[in-house]
């Protein structure tokens, strides 16, 4: 017998920066806009001074007591999952992992034409690993570029047409 899952959804994506208004600023150029100001449950602000979190939101967290810092939400539509830009004001930050660690190493946003988001997101100064790349029997085309520290994000124009033969043959798979 099955034990019965968690009835989850989405939330939120956290990702640290060194700078939050340079951070805001280049989500904004993926789209994002600013949701809300500050993150109230950590009781923490994009404006002023950093502020410290309660001791119950550190614990839940994992980071010290007296973790003080900078925050806001930002969201790419109304969905969700929405983005939490986070600056600590203590802490020792490691640098961003690459593709080949462990853990969640980038954060995958969909383009309906990568070749003039790639063009108009270059022309802003934002930084790629490579141009768009053509994957392997055309399913989709990729471009990885990086946030103001270092974070992976890759852009991934996706085309399902040549999708569907995986999907008929997952469906005859046991367990899936």
């Amino acid at each position: 017998m099955t034990s019965p899952a968690p009835a989850l959804s989405w939330g939120h994506i956290n990702i640290n920066v060194s700078c939050l208004e340079d951070s805001i600023a280049f989500y904004q150029k993926l789209g994002f806009s600013l949701l809300l100001p500050g993150i109230p449950y950590l009781e923490l602000n994009a404006s002023g001074e950093s502020a410290t979190m309660p001791d119950s939101a550190a614990l839940a967290l994992g980071m010290p007591r007296q973790s003080a810092g900078r925050a806001c939400i930002m969201q790419l539509d109304d969905g969700f999952p929405k983005i939490d830009l986070t600056q600590w004001a203590n802490g020792q930050p490691q640098s961003p992992p690459t593709n080949a660690d462990l853990g969640l190493v980038r954060l995958c946003l969909a383009s309906q034409d990568l070749a003039r988001d790639y063009a108009l997101l270059r022309e802003q100064g934002v930084r790629f690993l490579s141009p768009p790349q053509s994957m392997e029997g055309g399913k989709a085309d990729i471009a990885v570029c990086y946030d103001p520290d270092g974070t992976l994000i890759e852009l991934i124009q996706l085309y399902l047409d040549k999708w569907q033969p995986l999907i008929d043959t997952s469906e005859d798979t046991p367990g899936t």
